[in-house]
């Protein structure tokens, strides 16, 4: 939207606008008379004078514990690295891997920051006020502007937060690793920590007000995503010492991800030629982005600002209550993330085949969950091919990172069995037992999951890799029968995060999330020592010990996850209708 576009919407945003209704429908038109803007904000702010002070002691004791969180992880570790490079300590041997690292990683932070914001305003956005504010405020012949803009920019406050914090380690870093000035470090890390969010704050109002930008960012989502991971890969293997020169001054110069980049190595003996035009180029975009942002912060539509605010406060109420599923459901109905595709598959001609027929063809209808399983399996096998030929110590904590990508991944194909345990009632269209449907929930994520990960050992065998990397489908029914485990889980249980010291049991969070976590816990920690030892030896016993464990863990997981299906119903079907 050009500049005199919204120039015309503020000007119209700052007369009496109309009374709308639930969907934005025009109902009734005010006159200039009707407009009580200034009366209705001084009603208000004394309404609230007896409880400002409350709110402020709320907001102080918050800042209060942010601030000691990070003294306490962040400076006093840092200062005593400056205490030793100070006594002779030499931390600069790690400088050229640094460097190296910089230019992509930077890129993909900066996308991946960019991504999540507008990603955000497919659901929530910016500027969301609550809702009395929505329902009743706005819906009285009061001017939007001066309600709205004061929330667009608390989020470019809070969204500052993370960019201050990511500009102060990045000065510690090249403080101790390169010798940098601290001072110069701080001020040319602070353009891409200050500027980077707020454009991406400014980009999510935009997602906010239109549908055209939303049905864009939709679009884009996968590929963004995509790019984020190579730009990831891409920053690992230029510490390994393949580096790509010209394809890093690409993606330094390719938007304000590269421009941060590019400011960031200018204090170093890593800079890069127009670290000064970049710098202008990100102020520059920044400060003609807040004042359009500014300006458009009032004429997001009464309608979407209603449905942004009971939605983002039945996401805080889902979190409040420790129901994940139900937060993230809410999101991804919110943002239209789950859209169905027409795709029909043969229907089967043997009884046993349905629930294999049904689960493929939810999968193939909602491919933005396949797309998530091979994007997550990326990394976990990028993690097991990096344990290989590490030492024994090291290997043992990048196997377990590995297997827990690899848990997500398959995560991502369970979806039909956790809507069958979302309510029970919905399996009776089923002839089989609970337990047994949700056993044969598995077949499709496990086959699913084995054919993703001889795809990744392929690709890991043409690159070199060890063949302990050909272990990766031995782990995927264990990786699923853990998946079964969570999603037999049954009503949460909130009441462990309360026990009482007195009784003996005070661990309530750590016993509430080894409840929450069992399987995927349990299975993680039976599979990491014989597969670290598989894949950092790459001997024929060692690999076929590993696979034993995957098997012998795999069926007790999904003997536990049976048990568990059945305790959810507590009923048993005839045997003459059990598995046909």
């Amino acid at each position: 939207m050009t500049e005199s576009d919204l120039r015309a919407q503020e000007a119209r945003s700052e007369e009496p606008r109309r009374a709308e209704d639930d969907r934005g429908a025009a109902v009734e038109e005010w006159s200039d008379d009707d407009d009580w803007t200034v009366e209705t904000l001084a009603l208000l702010r004394a309404l609230r004078a007896p409880y400002r002070l409350n709110r402020a002691k709320q907001l102080g004791f918050a800042l209060y514990c942010v601030l000691l969180l990070l003294v306490i992880w962040g400076g006093v570790p840092s200062l005593g690295l400056f205490l030793q490079a100070s006594m002779g300590a030499d931390y600069t041997g790690h400088g050229g891997d640094l460097l190296a690292a910089m230019p992509s990683g930077i890129a993909a932070v900066g996308l991946a920051f960019v991504l999540l914001a507008v990603r955000d305003g497919l659901w929530r956005g910016p500027v969301v006020p609550p809702r009395a504010a929505t329902d009743w405020l706005l819906a009285h012949p009061v001017r939007p502007r001066p309600v709205l803009r004061p929330w667009f920019w608390l989020s470019c406050s809070l969204a500052l937060l993370p960019g201050l914090v990511t500009a102060v380690g990045a000065m510690v870093a090249q403080g101790l690793m390169l010798r940098v000035g601290l001072p110069a470090a701080l001020g040319w890390c602070l353009l891409g920590g200050a500027c980077l969010p707020l454009l991406a704050t400014c980009a999510g109002l935009a997602v906010e007000r239109s549908d055209a930008v939303a049905r864009w960012v939709r679009r884009l989502t996968p590929v963004a995503t995509v790019l984020v991971l190579l730009l990831a890969a891409q920053s690992g293997l230029a510490v390994a010492g393949h580096r790509v020169h010209w394809l890093e001054l690409v993606e330094l110069w390719s938007g304000p991800w590269g421009w941060a980049g590019l400011a960031a190595l200018a204090p170093t003996r890593g800079a890069v030629p127009g670290a000064a035009v970049a710098a202008a180029l990100l102020v520059a975009s920044t400060v003609g982005g807040l004042l359009l942002a500014d300006r458009a912060a009032g004429t997001v539509p009464l309608g979407r600002l209603r449905e942004r605010a009971r939605t983002a406060a039945g996401v805080l109420a889902a979190l409040r209550t420790v129901e994940l599923r139900a937060a993230r459901l809410a999101v991804s109905g919110a943002s239209g993330s789950a859209l169905l595709r027409r795709v029909r598959l043969p229907i089967p001609r043997r009884a046993w085949l349905v629930v294999p027929w049904r689960d493929a063809t939810a999968l193939l209808r909602s491919p933005a969950r396949l797309g998530r399983a091979v994007l997550l399996a990326v990394p976990a096998l990028l993690c097991a091919a990096l344990a290989h030929g590490i030492g024994s110590k090291p290997s043992v904590p990048t196997t377990a990172v590995a297997l827990v990508f690899g848990y997500l991944a398959v995560a991502q194909l369970l979806e039909p069995a956790r809507i069958e345990t979302d309510d029970v009632r919905r399996a009776a269209w089923s002839p089989y037992p609970f337990a047994s449907l949700m056993l044969r929930h598995a077949i499709v994520p496990t086959l699913a999951g084995v054919l993703i990960a001889l795809v990744g050992a392929v690709a890991g065998a043409v690159a070199g890799a060890g063949p302990a990397l050909w272990l990766a489908p031995a782990v995927v029914p264990a990786l699923v029968g853990a998946g079964l485990v969570n999603t037999c889980r049954g009503a949460m249980r909130r009441d462990l995060m309360y026990k009482s010291p007195s009784s003996g049991t005070g661990l309530g969070l750590f016993l509430f999330t080894a409840w929450y976590a069992a399987g995927p816990a349990a299975g993680v920690l039976a599979l990491t020592l014989p597969f670290a030892q598989a894949l950092r030896t790459d001997t024929a016993a060692n690999c076929g010990k590993a696979a034993a464990v995957g098997v012998v863990t795999a069926v007790v997981l999904l003997w536990w996850a049976r048990t568990r299906a059945t305790e959810l119903t507590g009923l048993s079907r005839p045997a003459a209708q059990q598995d046909r």
